[in-house]
């Protein structure tokens, strides 16, 4: 079951490696469309400062076998219901008001790394 959709007067900060429901549509293209979780790449000092918009990276559960540095696989837990992929090479930066949802899970300091590992590599910075 979805968390309930915010509404603009419920603000609400993000925190980096947290996973939220965020509406990707409309699309174009390759990128990815409909409401789906995606986890935050961005700082938290702008996240917690009230910048506007967030770095994220979408979550998908169509499943690739060893696709890494592509894709790096989440558990389902807490109010993430399925098994889950991070497209490491869709990286948005989304207006805030297209996050739907309260906090649904957050990475641990270890899955963190790794996807930062990935990350970089996918932008070129390793």
């Amino acid at each position: 079951m979805h968390r309930p959709i915010l509404t603009p007067q419920m603000p609400m900060a993000c925190k980096r490696g947290g996973i939220y429901l965020a509406n990707f549509n409309p699309s174009k293209g390759t990128e990815p469309g409909k409401i789906r979780p995606c986890i935050v790449m961005q700082s938290n000092l702008l996240n917690e400062a009230g910048h506007p918009s967030t770095t994220v990276l979408p979550l998908t559960t169509q499943l690739i076998e060893d696709a890494a540095p592509l894709r790096y696989r989440v558990v389902a837990r807490e109010g993430l219901e399925s098994d889950s992929e991070i497209m490491l090479d869709q990286t948005r930066t989304i207006d805030n008001r297209r996050i739907t949802s309260e906090l649904l899970t957050i990475l641990t300091e270890k899955e963190i790394s790794e996807v930062e590992t990935y990350w970089r590599m996918v932008l070129g910075l390793d």
